[in-house]
């Protein structure tokens, strides 16, 4: 039936504006689709996409405070404190205190964190080539630079931001 309607909107059924929803549709798809593949690979290792992601971020930005965290990952405060609290339960990473401010705390990745971080790297790159194997370099490129000019061009609008909608 869903895909019924899919297909009915991105052939035209329903007028131009239909087909945008269509669009929306397959997009939403296609991102479920894959967070739910790469979910359900990682979760003999303890970490779904959003706990993945964090140990991801860790090794880039080093030990880095919660908040920077949250400007650097874009999840927000209660949903990044219950993933570092279950990070931390896993015992992947640990909150040490900072040397120059003894109220702050930073985030480390645990030994156990990278030794999960790197098969859960190995694990995201064979779901990856499972998903996107079919495409050539070419096409993955392509796809990378169409997501990113639609996510530019709808993101909402900085404070600062004067150019047209």
């Amino acid at each position: 039936m869903h895909d019924d309607l899919l297909e009915r909107l991105l052939s035209g059924d329903g007028g131009p504006e239909a087909h945008h929803v269509g669009l929306g549709m397959l997009l939403a798809a296609a991102h479920n689709q894959s967070r739910e593949r790469l979910n359900q690979a990682l979760r003999p290792l303890g970490v779904d996409v959003r706990g993945f992601t964090v140990l991801l971020a860790l090794p880039m930005y080093g030990p880095v405070s919660q908040r920077d965290l949250i400007g650097h990952i874009g999840i927000d405060k209660s949903t990044m404190v219950r993933l570092i609290d279950e990070l931390e339960d896993g015992g992947l990473v640990s909150r040490e205190r900072t040397p120059r401010d003894r109220r702050a705390y930073s985030i480390v990745l645990t030994r156990r964190g990278q030794e999960t971080l790197t098969e859960a790297r190995r694990t995201a790159e064979q779901v990856g080539e499972h998903i996107f194997g079919r495409l050539t370099e070419s096409e993955r490129r392509d796809l990378v630079d169409l997501l990113r000019r639609l996510t530019e061009r709808t993101a909402p609008p900085r404070p600062d931001d004067t150019r047209p909608c």
